[in-house]
């Protein structure tokens, strides 16, 4: 497993020119067999991708959304997308390279993403929708202050752009953390 602690990550904002990189990145860090070195697969509750290029540039696009891009050496190491909501902004598509996982790179990448959106958009929560049978990835999340808010939407059935299900009741929960 690669240490996280050295050397220094940088963060920055994704361009067009990142999208292939993030695409793989993401697809490697929930789907297939590549993603089963890391804890946070999904290979054995979806099939199919993850995201794909459109997704991940209409995320770089939008003038409310960011997608912080984490490198290492020059090499993408791990992404999450902001995106202002008003009150809140929402954080999603959050990957880490499967090797990296479990070393605390995580941690400290949701960190300084609640405290860009903090100070880039004053907001005071950050959201965020996760598949409410991953109990050990909202186990994570309780542990870094989000809580469970019983508000669940359901998962696009139908809509392969979000993946295959392999099982009939997946649905999102709603996790909050008040950014304070």
């Amino acid at each position: 497993m690669e240490s996280p602690a050295s050397p220094a990550l940088t963060f920055r904002d994704a361009t067009d020119a990142d999208v292939d990189a993030l695409v793989g990145l993401v697809e490697s860090a929930y789907r297939g067999d590549a993603s089963r070195a890391g804890w946070t697969t999904e290979a054995d509750i979806l099939d199919g991708q993850r995201t794909d290029p459109e997704g991940v540039l209409e995320v770089i696009k939008s003038p409310d959304s960011r997608l912080l891009t984490v490198e290492r050496d020059g090499e993408i190491v791990a992404c999450c997308q902001l995106e202002h909501r008003g009150e809140y902004a929402y954080f999603g598509m959050f990957a880490v390279r499967p090797s990296l996982q479990g070393a605390g790179l995580g941690k400290v990448i949701i960190a300084e993403a609640e405290r860009q959106a903090r100070q880039t958009w004053g907001v005071s929560e950050m959201h965020m929708t996760v598949i409410s049978v991953r109990e050990d990835l909202i186990a994570w999340y309780e542990r870094r202050g989000y809580r469970r808010t019983g508000r669940t939407s359901p998962f696009p059935y139908g809509d392969e752009r979000f993946g295959v299900p392999r099982r009939d009741d997946l649905r999102f929960e709603l996790l909050v953390k008040p950014l304070v």
